[in-house]
């Protein structure tokens, strides 16, 4: 039975002790949440939904890359925003990232009341490694 592995960059945030920022199993990456904070930052990203956002997906991307994967390899992405009022924003920003990527990964994108240290957005996604990388 293949056992699973965290994964753990410094081009990402430091996860909090409760969780991974990633863990490989079974040929799989499964990313936790992330949300537009840059690693050597101790704020969100400023400007609103848009920055926050290409932050959020540069950490996922940083993430996946030290897992042996990467954005072209997603196949489920979860979004959460505070307001559906960001949805369009918040697609402009991701498709600058997704919107090249065919087939697009399959995607669930829902408001919720709040998020942690006041974001206004927090993504997640599971993808497959590259071929050949070992997990």
């Amino acid at each position: 039975m293949a056992s699973k592995q965290a994964v753990l960059t410094d081009k990402s945030p430091a996860p909090l002790p409760q969780f991974s920022q990633a863990i490989k199993y079974n040929g799989m990456v499964y990313c936790s949440g992330n949300i537009g904070k840059a690693p050597d930052a101790a704020a969100l990203a400023e400007g609103g939904i848009k920055p926050e956002t290409r932050q959020a997906i540069k950490n996922l991307a940083a993430v996946l890359e030290a897992a042996g994967s990467s954005l072209g390899h997603v196949v489920k992405v979860n979004v959460f925003l505070t307001t559906m009022d960001d949805f369009a924003p918040f697609n402009e920003a991701y498709d600058e990232f997704f919107g090249s990527i065919d087939p697009k990964p399959c995607r669930t994108c829902v408001a919720v009341h709040q998020l942690p240290f006041g974001a206004k957005m927090e993504i997640e996604c599971t993808a497959f490694a590259n071929p050949g990388v070992k997990l």
